[in-house]
């Protein structure tokens, strides 16, 4: 299948998940109403119109950015380490943009959450997110500087997630019932986070960092080839490096703090897009990414509202059913050849 096939396929997938998002969840809403409301009607109940503008709304955008964002935060990271197993969340990185959030949300006995009102708390935490974020991808590329192994490097990423994740159990032991109860409930990930009047600062963040991804296909195309091979045809690799460290820690930490620690998106995603264009040149790779990663994650917020009125499934539930089998089928492959 070519190219253009596929992204038209993929953005028809987008569209279509993301009208479907406005138009189904926990609450049912007849569609002539949704229609009638998102092109300025006056709807039959108010509620309606709260639900659709004020819930459903910036619940799609935040799938359809979050998604995005961290996709090519595990595309990059792939290359990066030259590890398919390479991800946001496996690397410890998700972990460290937590237990930043922790020291904030906790430490304010869970009065400040990223989906606060007021500036300061949004700004406290989605603050404490990025500087968990950059510290883990620091010690990443410190220990990618001393180790070659590539399973050796997974192998640090994974202590350094249990070392975070151990700091954070320890906030936990004593931190108040308020602080443990709002960052279990953050924990649990969900595209709930950001209201409309936070949309255009978290909208603005993540595109950001996605063009600063874009901006590095070059260098990451040539890291392809291996370091020396870069080196060789101009590529800085420690300016690479620290553009995507401030690229892939962007990201991270804007969607940890608003969407929780999100799990498997990042690691799975860019296996998926390989899998559908057929190789591993990031001019091509880079748009199906950030492309599949929107549609995924506009399809876990969708299933996450299927039991309608009994409730909402919390997001890292549903993408664990969807990227572990990805990556499985990754892993056996791998071994087989």
């Amino acid at each position: 299948m070519s190219k253009t096939r596929i992204y038209i396929i993929l953005s028809l997938a987008i569209a279509v998940l993301f009208v479907a998002s406005l138009f189904l969840g926990s609450v049912a809403i007849p569609a002539g109403e949704t229609w009638n409301i998102m092109t300025g009607g006056e709807p039959a109940k108010e509620s309606w119109r709260f639900i659709i503008l004020e819930s459903r709304l910036p619940q799609a955008l935040t799938a359809l950015l979050c998604g995005a964002s961290l996709a090519v935060s595990g595309l990059m990271l792939q290359t990066a380490f030259d590890n398919p197993l390479a991800g946001p969340s496996i690397l410890g990185i998700n972990s460290g943009a937590s237990l930043g959030v922790a020291v904030v949300m906790l430490a304010s006995g869970g009065t400040v959450a990223a989906g606060a009102v007021s500036l300061a708390g949004l700004v406290a935490v989605t603050a404490g997110a990025l500087a968990g974020a950059l510290a883990v991808m620091a010690l990443l590329l410190f220990f990618a500087t001393l180790v070659r192994s590539r399973f050796t490097l997974l192998i640090l990423g994974i202590m350094t997630g249990y070392v975070t994740t151990s700091a954070i159990s320890l906030l936990n032991f004593f931190a108040t019932a308020e602080g443990v109860h709002s960052y279990v409930i953050w924990g649990m990930g969900n595209f709930t986070g950001v209201s409309l009047k936070q949309m255009p600062w978290f909208a603005g963040t993540c595109a950001a960092g996605l063009a600063l991804s874009v901006m590095l296909t070059k260098p990451l195309n040539a890291l392809l080839l291996g370091e020396r091979y870069a080196e060789n045809l101009g590529v800085s690799i420690r300016t690479t490096r620290n553009l995507l460290l401030t690229a892939t820690g962007l990201l991270t930490a804007v969607t940890t703090a608003f969407c929780g620690p999100v799990a498997f998106i990042g690691l799975a995603v860019p296996h998926i897009a390989r899998m559908l264009l057929g190789t591993n040149n990031h001019n091509s790779m880079m748009p199906a990414t950030i492309m599949t990663g929107s549609a995924v994650a506009l399809l876990c917020n969708l299933l996450c509202s299927l039991p309608g009125e009994d409730g909402i499934i919390p997001l890292n539930a549903i993408t664990p059913l969807l990227g572990a089998p990805v990556i499985i089928y990754v892993i056996i492959r791998g071994v087989n050849r």
